[in-house]
C-alpha cells in the first residue's frame, strides 16, 4: 500500500466548503480579538475550522460537540491547577483524567476527544484560572458559532443530488436484472451464466444500501437547513421511491435465485415460463418508466400495469410447478411494487 492511498481521500473536498471553513476561521478570529484583545484567538479559529461540515445539521452536532469539550476540558484544567499547583507534569495527568471523565461521562468522540486537548491548551498556553478558563469558553462558543452561522448563511450545502442520483441508478440496476432474467428463461443457459445473474442480482444489496445512505444524507442536508422548504418534496419523492425499489430488490434475487436452483433447457419450450419472461419484460420496462424524472405511470390517466394481460397457466410438469408457482407469486409482488399498491 502507498503513502498517497492512506493520506489521500478518496475524492476532493467541495472547494466552497474549503472557502466556507477559510471564511469562518478569519471571522472567528476578528471575532474573539475583538472581545478579547489581549489573547490571540486560538481557541475561536479552531473551533470553527472543526465546525464546518457538508450539512448544516452536522455544523451543529460539532459546534455542540466541540463547545462541551471545551467546557469540560478547561474545568479539568481548572480543577488539577487548583489542587497540585503548576507542575510539570500536570500536562500529561490532565490528559489521563479528561479521558476518563469522557469516559464516565459516555461523552460522543468528537467531545471525548476535545476535552483532553482543551486541558492540555489551557495548562500550557495560559494560565489556569477563572477568568482565562471563562475567556477560552466564551472564545469557543464564539468561534463554533461563526462556523455554523458560515454554513447556513453562504450556500448552505444540499446532498439532494447524490440521493437522487443513487435511487435512479438502483431502479435502472432492478430493471436491467428483470430483463436478464428474462433472457434466462427464454434460451437455454449453461450454469456459468446462471451463477453470473445470481450474483448480479445479489449485488443489487449493495447497490439498495448505498440509496438507502444517500437518502440519509440527503435528510441530513436538510435538517436546519434555510433552503429546506424549497427541496423538501423532491427529497420525499426519492424517499417514497426507494421505499417501492427496495422490496424489488428481494423479489429479484429470490426470482433469480429459483430459476438458478431449477433451470433445465426444456422449461425455454414451456409456454408458461415464454409468458412470465414476456411479463418480466414488461416490468422491467415500466420500472424504467417509473423511475425516470418525472416517472409517473398512472399520468394522464395511464395505468401501465406490469402484468397487461392474465396469463393462462397449464398444470406444468411435477418437478416445475414450484419454480413456476414461486416465479408467478414474485412477479404478482413486483406488478404490486411498481404501481405502488
Amino acid at each position: 500500500m502507498r503513502i498517497a492511498d492512506v493520506v489521500r481521500a478518496s475524492a476532493r473536498v467541495p472547494l466552497l466548503q474549503v472557502v466556507k471553513t477559510a471564511v469562518a476561521a478569519v471571522a472567528a478570529w476578528f471575532l474573539a480579538l475583538a472581545v478579547f484583545p489581549d489573547e490571540i484567538p486560538v481557541f475561536a479559529s479552531v473551533a470553527a475550522l472543526l465546525v464546518v461540515q457538508p450539512s448544516v445539521n452536522q455544523s451543529f452536532g460539532r459546534a455542540m460537540e466541540r463547545s462541551l469539550g471545551v467546557i469540560v476540558g478547561v474545568l479539568v484544567a481548572l480543577g488539577a491547577a487548583v489542587v497540585f499547583g503548576e507542575q510539570s507534569w500536570l500536562v500529561l495527568l490532565a490528559i489521563v483524567v479528561s479521558l476518563f471523565v469522557a469516559w464516565g461521562l459516555r461523552l460522543s468522540p468528537g467531545s471525548s476527544v476535545q476535552i483532553p486537548i482543551s486541558a492540555m491548551l489551557v495548562l500550557s498556553i495560559g494560565a489556569a484560572t477563572p477568568s482565562y478558563a471563562l475567556a477560552r469558553v466564551v472564545e469557543t462558543i464564539m468561534g463554533a458559532a461563526a462556523g455554523v452561522l458560515v454554513n447556513a448563511l453562504i450556500v448552505p450545502p444540499l446532498a439532494l443530488e447524490p440521493a437522487r442520483a443513487a435511487v435512479l441508478q438502483l431502479g435502472r440496476r432492478v430493471a436491467d436484472e428483470l430483463d436478464r432474467l428474462a433472457a434466462a428463461l427464454s434460451r437455454p443457459g449453461d450454469r456459468a451464466d446462471l451463477d453470473a445473474a445470481l450474483e448480479a442480482a445479489r449485488e443489487l444489496r449493495e447497490v439498495r444500501q448505498a440509496a438507502a445512505d444517500a437518502i440519509r444524507s440527503g435528510r441530513d442536508s436538510l435538517t436546519l437547513n434555510p433552503r429546506r422548504s424549497r427541496y423538501r418534496k423532491q427529497l420525499e419523492r426519492d424517499v417514497a421511491l426507494l421505499a417501492r425499489l427496495e422490496p424489488l430488490v428481494t423479489q429479484v434475487i429470490g426470482m433469480t435465485r429459483a430459476v438458478r436452483d431449477h433451470w433445465h433447457p426444456e422449461l425455454a419450450d414451456d409456454p408458461t415460463v415464454a409468458g412470465i419472461a414476456e411479463e418480466l419484460r414488461r416490468a422491467a420496462h415500466d420500472l424504467r418508466l417509473l423511475v425516470e424524472p418525472g416517472g409517473d405511470l398512472t399520468a394522464a390517466g395511464r395505468d401501465v400495469p406490469a402484468l397487461t394481460r392474465p396469463l393462462v397457466v397449464a398444470a406444468p410438469p411435477s418437478r416445475d410447478w414450484v419454480m413456476i408457482g414461486a416465479l408467478l407469486e414474485d412477479l404478482r409482488r413486483v406488478r404490486e411494487e411498481i404501481l405502488g399498491r
